[in-house]
């Protein structure tokens, strides 16, 4: 076996009644927080309830419930300046992955000189960020567990790709219990996004062994129970393995990387202004189909994972089957089209060669075991649309 590095975040809280049990952990890291949130926290009782627990471990806090579904340079800038303002000595995000990777990118600019594009790509941070403590709130994005952050360039109109181990947070308390009140099209959303990091990471060219038992864990909690608590929004189990699994997921892609479903899912959300978890989902099956030549055994692993039943299939019919099962999945759960988005196919057409270059330029899908080209990528997004 190959040597592998494996990051992870040094505490976890996880389980219902999470928060009060990380409160001794919140007393230890400062003096004064600022809480990075948006209004939906604020409406559902949730930001009270964080403002509560630090407020009995002895924390002062500071609030910006500024953030939306799309985090933008601008609130890192604003963010950066209310802390600095308020004498704030760590960062914790409540929410989904917009707070918690705004929270990240704030940290970089407040010990790091510059713009926060400065940043973007890999292992470019030269300075720690102030601590860092990430409540999510969906069971998606997995950020509470990573080293990535992804903000829109407002200049450039792109989203920008910023990965770096200093922006792993130093705790992340992971209580399903926030998750109750998330609608039905948004379980759907970032469950089928936390698939995709599992599936991906577990896909891709720079797996490794501890990266890939979490993909495989995740893929099968996400199998098991996403459709029950789509279903059901008060089923606890489902929500509880649902959060389990998105922060299996976000451990497995932080160490062995996204592919080609990320790397053409930014463009669509950068161009259209589409909820990263549902680019996620509307390219994924049309992605994967592209993907499974590239890694069939993989892919034959991932089909036993979802509950396909393999045992007189060959390595390929057992690939073919885990894709379709991915598939079926979004069907399920009821993933709309890039058309019910709002997404108009002339204005799609017309920027589908740059949102093709765009993809290329990150990187992502050169990860992917079999390499897609520009055309590739091209005559997939003309299959989502």
């Amino acid at each position: 076996m190959e040597a592998n590095q494996f990051l992870s975040v040094p505490e976890i809280f996880y389980g219902e009644g999470a928060l009060g049990e990380s409160q001794d952990k919140l007393g230890e890291m400062g003096e004064k927080a600022l809480i990075v949130t948006d209004h939906v926290m604020e409406e559902q009782g949730y930001l009270e309830k964080t403002e509560k627990a630090l407020e009995e471990s002895g924390v002062d806090y500071a609030v910006y419930k500024d953030i939306n579904t799309e985090p933008k340079d601008i609130h890192v800038e604003n963010g950066a300046e209310i802390y600095q303002d308020k004498d704030c000595d760590f960062l914790l995000a409540l929410g989904g992955g917009s707070p918690i990777d705004t929270m990240k990118a704030i940290g970089a600019v407040l010990s790091n000189p510059g713009h926060i594009r400065d940043y973007e790509g890999l292992g470019v941070i030269d300075n720690d960020t102030p601590p860092l403590v990430a409540i999510p709130t969906t069971a998606g994005t997995g950020s509470e567990v990573t080293q990535f952050t992804i903000i829109h360039d407002t200049r450039d109109d792109v989203k920008m790709l910023i990965g770096d181990a200093k922006l792993m947070p130093d705790a992340a308390v992971v209580d399903p219990t926030f998750t109750l009140t998330v609608p039905e099209e948004i379980t759907a959303a970032t469950g089928i996004d936390a698939l995709t990091h599992a599936v991906e990471a577990y896909t891709s060219k720079n797996h490794q062994p501890l990266a890939d038992n979490f993909a495989l864990s995740s893929i099968e909690r996400i199998a098991d129970n996403l459709r029950k608590a789509c279903e059901d929004g008060d089923d606890m189990e489902a929500r509880s393995e649902m959060m389990l699994g998105a922060m299996e997921a976000g451990m497995a892609f932080n160490n062995s990387s996204v592919t080609i479903v990320h790397g053409m899912s930014r463009p669509i959300g950068a161009c259209f202004h589409i909820p990263h978890g549902l680019s996620n989902a509307v390219l994924l099956e049309e992605c994967m189909k592209f993907a499974v030549d590239g890694a069939p055994e993989r892919f034959a692993d991932v089909a036993e994972a979802m509950g396909v039943n393999t045992d007189d299939l060959s390595v390929e019919e057992a690939a073919e089957k885990g894709v379709e099962a991915i598939g079926d999945l979004c069907d399920d759960i009821g993933i709309p089209c890039l058309c019910e988005q709002g997404v108009c196919e002339e204005d799609f057409q017309e920027k589908k060669d740059k949102m093709a270059k765009d993809a290329l330029d990150s990187g992502s899908p050169d990860n992917t075991m079999k390499v897609p080209d520009k055309e590739d990528l091209k005559e997939i997004y003309d299959r989502i649309i």
